[in-house]
C-alpha cells in the first residue's frame, strides 16, 4: 500500500520505517526541514537502536521517502497515519493539541478523494469528535473522508520491536464505518497474520487505551516505590519485597522495579492530561489516585537528594559528585523530564560540582544544562569524587568494575538509584552502598 505519516518525530519517524519494513511504501511528511533532510539521508534526529540502520535501507530502496509538504502528502496517498506530538501545555496539566489539529487541517484541505486518516498521537479522549468538526469544516469533500484511531504503545529503547512486534493492536472506528476496518486490517496484514492479538473497538475506547495503560504502568512503579519508603523507614528491603511481588500472578513483573522513578516525554504527561481530561468530563475523582502516584514518583528524586546530602555530612556545598546517567531511561537519548538530570541540578543548586556521564544522551544533556560538568567516559567521570551516584539503568554501568574505581574517587560512596548495581561487589571492593528502600 501506499502510506503517509504526518508528523516525523519520535513517533512518525518510527512508524514510517517500520511500515516500509512491513512493504508499504511510504511518505513521511513534517514542517521541520532539517529533520526532514536528516530523514531523507537516513540518519533520525535523535538515538533509538536500529532505527538509522531501518531509515537508510528503505530510503536507498526508494520504499521510504520524506518531504516537507503538505500537498505532496495529500497526492501520494489514501492514508495518511498522523503521529504529531501532543506535549503538556505550558502551566496546565492538559494535552496541548495545537500541532494535531494544525496538521490534520491542513491536510485535509488538500484532500478530494476517499481517505482514511488514522491518529496515532496519545490523545484526550473525545478528540476524535473535534477531529471529525474540524474535517467537516475544511474538507473539500467531508463525506468522503473517514477518521480512525491506532494507538501505539511505544517504549523508546525498543520502538522498532513494538512496532514490528507489537503484543497488540488496537482499532478505533466510528459509529456506522464499513470501510475503514478493511483498510486498516490491510496495513497490518502480516502482523495479523503472525497471531498478534486485535481489539477492534469505538474511537473513544481506542483514544483511552494509550493514557490507561501508562496511567496503570506509573501506578505500578509508583507503588513499589511507595512500598520503598515503607521499608526505609522499617529496615526491610524493597528488593526482595518486589520479588515476593513480582511472583503473584495477579501482579505480574512489569514496572514492579523500585528505583528513582519514572520520567520522560510519556508517563508524566500522560497521566496529567488524564487527569485534567476525566476533570472536563466530570470524572474527576476517579482519577484522584493519580495525584499522589504523580507525588509519590516526584518524592523519589527529593529522597535521592537527601541521601546525597546524608553522606556529605549535611552540606553539599563543594562536595564533588557523580552522576552516572542523564537520558531518562537506557537506550536513549531523550532527556525530557529525566530524573537523573532532575537530581544532578538540584545537587548543583545545593552548591555541589556536579559531572555527569551518559551513554547517549550528553549531547542533549550539555545544552539543557550547560552549567553542569560531562565527562564522556564514565570511569573517568569519578575522577576525584566525594560521591557516585547511578541514576540511569543503563547495563554497561553494571559492567564496570568498583575496585577499578577506587583508587580515583575521594570517597569510595555509591548511590544506587535504580537497583542496578550488584551491593556484594561493590561493598567487597571497599565501597559504601546505599540504595532507595534497602538497608
Amino acid at each position: 500500500m501506499k502510506l503517509t505519516v504526518v508528523g516525523c518525530g519520535y513517533l512518525g519517524a518510527t512508524h514510517a520505517a517500520c511500515m516500509a519494513e512491513l512493504g508499504h511504501e511510504v511518505l513521511g511528511m513534517d514542517t521541520d526541514l532539517d529533520k526532514v533532510n536528516s530523514l531523507q539521508d537516513g540518519r533520525a534526529p535523535f538515538f533509538e537502536q536500529g532505527l538509522d540502520d531501518l531509515l537508510a535501507k528503505h530510503t536507498a530502496s526508494g520504499r521510504l521517502q520524506f518531504t516537507a509538504s503538505y500537498a505532496e502528502a495529500a497526492d501520494y496517498a489514501d492514508v495518511h497515519f498522523i503521529g504529531v506530538g501532543t506535549p503538556q501545555m505550558p502551566g496546565e496539566n492538559a494535552y496541548d493539541l495545537t500541532a494535531l489539529f494544525t496538521a490534520v487541517r491542513r491536510l485535509v484541505g488538500r484532500i478530494d478523494r476517499p481517505t482514511l486518516i488514522v491518529g496515532k498521537s496519545t490523545v484526550p479522549v473525545g478528540t476524535s469528535n473535534r477531529l471529525t468538526d474540524l474535517i467537516h469544516e475544511h474538507a473539500p469533500t467531508p463525506e468522503l473522508v473517514k477518521l480512525a484511531w491506532n494507538p501505539e504503545f511505544l517504549r523508546e529503547s525498543h520502538a522498532i520491536d513494538d512496532t514490528l512486534r507489537p503484543d497488540r493492536l488496537v482499532f478505533g472506528f466510528q459509529d456506522g464505518d464499513t470501510t475503514s476496518p478493511a483498510i486498516l486490517t490491510e496495513v497490518y496484514q502480516q502482523l495479523l497474520d503472525a497471531k498478534v492479538p486485535l481489539i477492534s473497538t469505538d474511537m473513544a475506547t481506542a483514544e483511552l487505551a494509550k493514557s490507561a495503560a501508562n496511567a496503570f504502568l506509573a501506578t505500578k512503579i509508583s507503588f513499589i516505590n511507595a512500598m520503598a519508603e515503607v521499608c526505609e523507614a522499617s529496615g526491610a528491603d524493597v528488593h526482595q519485597l518486589a520479588e515476593a511481588l513480582r511472583m503473584d500472578p495477579r501482579v505480574g513483573p512489569g514496572g514492579m522495579r523500585p528505583g528513582l522513578g519514572f520520567g520522560g516525554g510519556c508517563l508524566p504527561k500522560d497521566i496529567r492530561g488524564f487527569m485534567a481530561r476525566a476533570g472536563e468530563l466530570g470524572a474527576d475523582q476517579a482519577l484522584t489516585f493519580l495525584r499522589e502516584v504523580d507525588a509519590i514518583n516526584k518524592r523519589r528524586r527529593t529522597r535521592m537528594v537527601d541521601l546525597a546530602r546524608e553522606e556529605c555530612d549535611s552540606t553539599l556545598r563543594g562536595k564533588r559528585i557523580t552522576v552516572w546517567g542523564a537520558a531518562f531511561k537506557p537506550g536513549t537519548d531523550d532527556i525530557r523530564d529525566s530524573p537523573a538530570l532532575d537530581v544532578a541540578e538540584h545537587l548543583f543548586r545545593l552548591g555541589a560540582d556536579v559531572t555527569v556521564h551518559d551513554f547517549q544522551a550528553l549531547d542533549n544533556a550539555v545544552k539543557a544544562h550547560p552549567q553542569l560538568t560531562y565527562v564522556p567516559d564514565p570511569v573517568e567521570a569519578c575522577e576525584g569524587a566525594d560521591l557516585l551516584l547511578h541514576l540511569t539503568e543503563c547495563p554497561q554501568y553494571a559492567s564496570i568494575d568498583p575496585a577499578a574505581l577506587t583508587a580515583r574517587v575521594n570517597a569510595a560512596c555509591v548511590l544506587d538509584g535504580r537497583d542496578g548495581l550488584d551491593p556484594a561487589q561493590w561493598r567487597e571492593a571497599g565501597w559504601t552502598y546505599r540504595a532507595l528502600g534497602r538497608p
